[in-house]
């Protein structure tokens, strides 16, 4: 790793949250004569890729000068006063539990931005589509490297109106409704969110996560953790989002446009199993200890239910939409990151953090690959995929056929790849949960969870039996296989898919350290 001096890593970590913003201003002006190229909308969606891409150097850059020795440490940490009054700071950091995330954020967005500018879904508004990309991209890097509680709230509704803009504005059929649902569900949640973390602040004395974890709760009597962890995990479980406060999703993933499907699956759902795993856990451990097994419980039932509601679209007649299959196993996924939180060990605790980053890279990759399988099909009715229009890949479009199978496998765990860890991780915490969680109840837990993983297997199989296999329909149309620019936006998926699931250390070595500490109380 590249040493680097406090100071540089702190520019480069300010620069990581002000570029998109700046950039997002930018989109909005007139491009100058001699950058707009073939015309000015080229121009703007080639200035996405440039923030983007700059965004995702520096991140690699932070990455490189982490002192990888000291995970737990918070690095590139600047803490100015900004409202004295409300003892609100600018307080900024990052440890081995946010770098990936940031890292995750930057790079899906550089890929939605590279995807667009060759496959545009910008229509007739360029400018305003990667002003709100960069915007999104913005408040999602924000969430993940502020310390500050208020602050923390402010990133995290940045992010909803963007989000709620590419879904309404760029969206295919449904997608006001869907746009409603998404940004009514998130800001109620939100406001109950709010109460809670002015509720831990005022009683702390300080917004500040880093002072509150190394309180570890000490200051904050039981009833005051219980009913702050009760309206912050509300909040924090819609964002997941955690059954059954889930029915926003399918509807938003189905109307979103690719790039709004990824990101939202890519980084926006690990926007509140962080604040679980960055506020919760370690501020109020009394307060969530008493809600642990109720999080497992829900957990458990959004794997199966998740998994049930995939297989109910997968078969044969049901007129499965493939996008809302995709979010309804997300539903189930992100099950199993919020029982490795719930069992409060750092088993667990790093197996819901390695999840995150996992489904991160594969359901991003299932929704650009389900996106290219609409713009050469014009559907994504599985039904319909699998009576002609997009029916044996292998034998079509051989390359794409392969990493939508690619793609599924890793989605259901397959060992060697990178979704296989996050869930056997999280297994484990459950079968060993911490001390004063019932047992007998957890490992109930783990039994119907190791269950959800057969379900989904079941229904990815079957997703790629009916639209992957069998003899090619005669007179079927002809469809292109990847194009150059496809490679380049999913290429690097499928590489750290498969790094992840070989090297699993190059993930847990961050993490764990900085787990450990947390779990003990404090962060330094």
């Amino acid at each position: 790793m590249i040493d680097m001096s406090e100071s540089v890593m702190q520019f480069l970590l300010a620069f990581l949250l002000l570029a998109p913003l700046l950039g997002a201003l930018a989109a909005l002006l007139p491009a100058p004569p001699g950058l707009k190229g073939r015309s000015p909308e080229q121009a703007v969606l080639r200035h996405g890729v440039t923030v983007t891409g700059v965004v995702l150097l520096a991140a690699i850059a932070l990455a490189l000068g982490f002192d990888h020795d000291h995970p737990s440490k918070m690095q590139a940490t600047t803490d100015i006063s900004w409202i004295p009054a409300l003892h609100v700071r600018l307080h900024l950091g990052v440890d081995g539990i946010s770098l990936p995330l940031l890292v995750l954020t930057a790079l899906l967005t550089f890929l939605c931005a590279l995807y667009s500018y060759f496959k545009p879904a910008a229509g007739p508004a360029p400018k305003a589509f990667v002003s709100l990309l960069l915007l999104l991209e913005g408040g999602t890097l924000a969430t993940f490297a502020v310390l500050d509680l208020l602050l923390f709230f402010l990133a995290f509704e940045t992010v909803l109106i963007p989000m709620y803009f590419l879904i309404a504005r760029w969206g295919g059929a449904d997608r006001a409704r869907a746009a409603w649902r998404f940004i009514l569900y998130t800001l109620l949640g939100s406001v109950i969110m709010l109460l809670g973390l002015l509720l831990i602040g005022i009683k702390a004395g300080t917004f500040d996560m880093v002072a509150l974890a190394t309180d570890n709760g000490r200051s904050l009597t039981a009833s005051v953790q219980v009913v702050a962890v009760l309206a912050i995990g509300v909040g924090l479980a819609v964002k997941t989002p955690m059954w059954p406060l889930h029915s926003w999703l399918p509807d938003a993933h189905t109307a979103a446009p690719t790039v709004g499907s990824v990101l939202l699956a890519g980084v926006l759902l690990k926007m509140g199993t962080y604040g679980f795993v960055r506020i919760l856990l370690p501020a109020a451990p009394h307060g969530f200890h008493t809600f642990a097994p109720y999080l497992a419980a829900l957990a458990v039932a959004g794997i199966i239910y998740g998994s049930l509601a995939c297989l109910a679209l997968a078969r044969e007649g049901a007129k499965g939409d493939l996008k809302r299959l995709i979010a309804y196993s997300s539903v189930g996924h992100m099950g199993f990151v919020l029982l490795g939180i719930a069992t409060m060990t750092p088993t667990g605790v790093n197996g819901a953090l390695f999840a995150n980053i996992a489904h991160g890279l594969i359901t991003g990759l299932l929704f650009f690959l389900v996106g290219g399988l609409k713009d050469r099909t014009g559907t994504v009715d599985l039904d319909a995929l699998a009576k002609g229009a997009g029916a044996a890949l292998y034998g079509r479009a051989p390359r794409l056929g392969g990493l939508l199978a690619f793609a599924a496998v890793a989605s259901l765990g397959l060992p060697g790849l990178a979704g296989f860890w996050g869930e056997m991780l999280a297994l484990f915490g459950a079968f060993d949960p911490a001390a004063g969680l019932s047992r007998p109840a957890f490992l109930t837990f783990m039994a119907i969870a190791a269950f959800g993983t057969l379900l989904t297997a079941a229904y990815m199989l079957v997703v790629v039996r009916r639209v992957c296999m069998g003899a090619v329909p005669q007179e079927a149309p002809k469809l292109t296989d990847v194009h150059t620019f496809e490679y380049v936006a999913w290429a690097p998926l499928v590489v750290l898919t498969v790094l992840a699931g070989l090297w699993p250390r190059a993930l847990l070595g961050l993490t764990d350290p900085a787990v450990q500490q947390l779990l003990a109380g404090g962060t330094r």
